[in-house]
């Protein structure tokens, strides 16, 4: 439900972040990167990515009575994009370290740029590996897949952004996974690997709790499998809530400008958890 004490509380939460980093901008600049970033945010969790609905919402309002118009908004919005995987990043470094040792779970999610019959025709992605197979719902579709670790209530801490047609147990080579020592990380079985297993317990001491296949040649006791099927219920809801912010289509002219908008909506669900 939008409501101003919650537009506040994101606008504190950014600005406060930005302060601990000693983020620097331009003094004569009439509306800061804290508000742009809020615009945005706002937009991911309310009008589903469309940005110019927001800017109007913060503008008619009063609480950006300066609010930039639509190219310039977006051009400033596009320079920030590394400012704001940092600082998704930083807030989920903190999660990770006051949650110390603790049970995460990781799973990914598929996001179409189109419908299938309009492959040919597709301006932002072009290639074969951009073309995957959902085997949950029975169906191919081109775009990417979002890797996401979250903790085990549902917070994301980590995400990467991989080709469709990559693996899972590729793309969690390239996820940080910097969580404390003895934490014990949760997936299914599109993650198995047996030495990325070992040399997880041996270096950091981060136990990979993989559901096992069928004919897996190191199975798991019955209470072990309950608990591996249990833990990865809630990544189900928390990625059920964050499509569920998307509308139909996410509508961006550039690749780059797809993938920020899917950053938004990450990151505004995370903010939205912590305000």
């Amino acid at each position: 439900m939008l409501s101003e004490d919650k537009i506040i509380g994101i606008f504190c939460l950014v600005d406060d972040l930005l302060k601990a980093v000693a983020y620097q901008e331009d003094s004569r600049r009439k509306v800061s990167d804290s508000e742009v970033i809020t615009t945005a945010i706002v937009s991911a969790l309310y009008f589903g990515g469309h940005m110019n609905h927001s800017r109007h919402m913060m503008r008619m309002t009063g609480m950006i009575p300066q609010m930039l118009d639509k190219s310039r908004f977006c051009r400033r919005l596009h320079q920030l994009e590394e400012l704001l995987c940092s600082l998704f990043f930083q807030v989920g470094q903190q999660l990770k370290t006051i949650a110390g040792a603790s049970d995460y779970v990781i799973a990914s999610f598929p996001v179409a740029v189109c419908n299938n019959i309009r492959i040919s025709r597709c301006r932002l992605l072009q290639g074969k590996q951009w073309r995957g197979k959902q085997c949950s719902m029975r169906r191919y579709f081109y775009g990417v897949k979002v890797q996401v670790l979250t903790t085990s209530s549902g917070i994301p801490v980590e995400f990467c952004f991989v080709p469709v047609s990559e693996s899972d147990v590729q793309a969690l080579k390239k996820l940080p996974m910097t969580v404390a020592p003895e934490s014990k990380i949760y997936g299914d079985s599109a993650y198995t690997d047996y030495i990325i297993e070992e040399d997880a317990r041996e270096a950091d001491l981060i136990e990979l709790m993989n559901q096992r296949k069928s004919n897996s040649k190191r199975p798991d006791e019955p209470w072990i499998r309950f608990l591996k099927l249990q833990m990865r219920k809630g990544i189900e809801t928390t990625f059920s809530m964050i499509k569920g912010l998307f509308l139909r289509k996410i509508h961006a002219v550039t690749f780059k400008g797809f993938l920020l908008k899917i950053l938004m909506f990450i990151i505004g669900f995370t903010f939205n958890k912590l305000v």
